[in-house]
C-alpha cells in the first residue's frame, strides 16, 4: 500500500539556518497523524514541503506515491489549511464555494453547500464577519470538498476558544470517517492530539525524535521510579529518554520492547502528554543533549 508520506533524509535551509534536518519518516495511509514539537522545531516546514509550497534543499519527499505539487492530479490529491486558516474577508462563503470549484477539479459542491447549511452558516455572509471559529470551518469546508486523499492542517485550531476548538476538532472526524481521510495536523495543544489521532511524530530542534503509532509508543514508554541508580547501569534494551535525579531517587522514562522485571523499579504507564513533553525536554544522565525549554 502506497504511504502517505515518506521522507529521505528531507532538510531545508534558509541561509545558514536549518528548519528541518535529517528528516526520515515513512507515515502509512489511513491515520490521523499529530505532528508536534516546540516553536521553531520545523513542523510547518514539514507541512508545506508535504503540501509542495516549499522545495526541499536536502533529501526527498513523495506524497501519496508522487512528488508534492508535481502537476495538476498531484496537487488536487492533498489540501491544505494552513495556521491562520485564511480566508478572503471581502468574499462571501458562497463566493468561496464558487471559487473553490473553480480551482478543484475534484469539488464536490453538494458536500460544500451540506456542510456550512449543517454549521448553521448564511452563505450570503461576508467571511470578514464571521468569528474565528465560523473561519476555522469555513476553511476545513473548503479543504474537504476538495476531495483529497490526504488533508493537512496546521495548528488550525491554536486561536479558537475551547468551545470552537472541540466542534472544528469533532468535524474533522466526521469527515474522516465519512470519506476515509488521511490527515497530518500540527498542534501544540496535546489534548487536541489526544482526541484525534492515532499515530504522533515528535519535532524538537529541526529534528524527528520519535513517530509510530500512538497505541504502539504508548505501550513502549514507560516510568521507572526508584533508589538512585546510574543509568549506564540499565540493561541494552532499555533505552533511555529522559532522567532526572535526586539524592536518593532516580526518575527515568525508557523506551523498550521487553518485559521489566527488576523489582526495584516503580513501573507506571504515561500518558501522551508525559511521552510527547520527555522527547521535547531530554536530559540525559551524561549531558549529552542541553534542556529544551517547552512553551505551554
Amino acid at each position: 500500500m502506497t504511504a502517505v508520506l515518506q521522507a529521505q533524509e528531507l532538510g531545508k535551509r534558509y541561509g545558514k539556518r536549518w528548519a528541518l534536518r535529517d528528516c526520515t519518516i515513512d507515515i502509512p495511509v489511513g491515520h490521523v497523524v499529530g505532528l508536534v514539537g516546540p516553536n521553531g522545531a520545523g513542523k510547518t516546514t514539514l507541512l508545506k514541503l508535504a503540501a509542495g509550497q516549499l522545495a526541499p534543499t536536502s533529501g526527498s519527499i513523495t506524497v501519496l506515491g508522487g512528488h508534492p505539487a508535481d502537476g495538476p492530479a498531484q496537487l488536487a490529491k492533498v489540501g491544505f489549511v494552513a495556521q491562520d486558516t485564511p480566508t478572503y474577508a471581502g468574499l462571501s462563503i458562497a463566493d468561496h464555494l464558487r471559487l473553490g470549484a473553480r480551482l478543484n477539479p475534484r469539488w464536490d459542491a453538494v458536500m460544500a453547500r451540506e456542510r456550512i447549511d449543517r454549521l448553521g452558516l448564511d452563505p450570503a455572509h461576508r467571511a470578514g464577519k464571521l468569528s474565528g471559529g465560523q473561519r476555522a470551518q469555513l476553511a476545513l469546508t473548503l479543504g474537504l470538498a476538495k476531495r483529497p486523499e490526504l488533508l493537512i492542517l496546521d495548528e488550525p485550531v491554536a486561536a479558537l476558544d475551547p468551545l470552537a476548538r472541540r466542534e472544528f476538532l469533532q468535524g474533522l472526524m466526521e469527515a474522516v470517517v465519512e470519506h476515509e481521510l488521511s490527515v497530518l495536523l500540527s498542534s501544540h495543544l496535546v489534548s487536541d492530539l489526544e482526541r484525534t489521532c492515532d499515530y504522533l511524530i515528535v519535532l524538537v530542534d529541526s529534528r524527528v525524535q520519535v513517530a509510530g503509532q500512538v497505541e504502539d509508543l504508548l505501550s513502549t514508554h514507560h516510568r521507572l521510579t526508584g533508589p538512585r541508580r546510574d543509568p549506564d547501569q540499565l540493561p541494552a534494551d532499555q533505552h533511555i529518554i529522559s532522567a532526572s535525579h535526586t539524592d536518593r531517587q532516580s526518575t527515568l522514562i525508557i523506551r523498550t520492547d521487553t518485559p521489566i522485571h527488576d523489582p526495584a523499579w516503580t513501573v507506571t504507564q504515561l500518558t501522551l502528554e508525559d511521552l510527547v513533553l520527555a522527547y521535547m525536554d531530554q536530559r540525559t544522565t551524561d549531558n549529552r543533549r542541553v534542556a529544551l525549554e517547552v512553551q505551554r
